[in-house]
């Protein structure tokens, strides 16, 4: 299936319904739902499931092996790592139905899930904010800011360009890619420019 908008790997399967944004492309053996929202130059790795409901912002990439279940919200720019992990019930049970206590969770413009991470149901991932390999999310993430570990902790903070901020006693921190200034305000951070 392929079309002037977007591509699709003849591998893929789009079920009718699904919506697809131009300049995406969609890769071997992944599986998208009706009711499906994927935007505009999206990147969907090798073997990507994409259930009915979920919605994904624009130039999000989603690398390989990643199932998004309903619920899950990417706003632009979002990066999924290899083989990270959503859910969507917060007490699984083979023998019980729970379809109707779905959580929802929403991943905020710009922020990066590293590999084989795994994230709760019911949780915002803050824009920007950086989710290290391996760590598992059972809390809401702030924007910027650095998680790591099982559970996963905050470490420290991260710039929108995806550097590790160092803040003075000014309360400022630069980046040092991109020279934007950070101040620090209590638990959050905020560019200056």
């Amino acid at each position: 299936m392929e079309s002037k908008d977007y591509y699709v790997h003849p591998s893929a399967w789009v079920d009718e319904g699904a919506q697809i944004g131009k300049g995406t492309k969609i890769w071997h053996f992944c599986h998208l739902m009706p009711g499906a929202v994927i935007g505009e130059g999206c990147s969907l790795g090798q073997n990507v499931f994409v259930a009915s409901g979920v919605q994904i912002g624009n130039r999000v990439k989603i690398q390989n092996n990643v199932s998004l279940y309903e619920g899950v919200i990417c706003e632009d720019e979002v990066f999924l790592g290899p083989s990270m992990v959503f859910t969507n019930v917060i007490n699984p049970r083979a023998g019980v139905e729970r379809k109707t206590e779905y959580r929802p969770t929403l991943i905020q413009k710009g922020a990066t899930i590293g590999a084989n991470a795994t994230l709760l149901c019911g949780h915002s991932i803050g824009t920007y904010a950086f989710i290290a390999a391996g760590a598992v999310v059972t809390r809401d993430v702030p924007a910027y800011a650095l998680v790591a570990g099982v559970p996963a902790r905050q470490t420290g903070w991260m710039s929108a360009h995806g550097e590790k901020l160092s803040f003075g006693e000014d309360l400022r921190a630069i980046c040092p890619a991109t020279g934007t200034v950070y101040l620090k305000n209590g638990d959050q951070i905020h560019p200056l420019s």
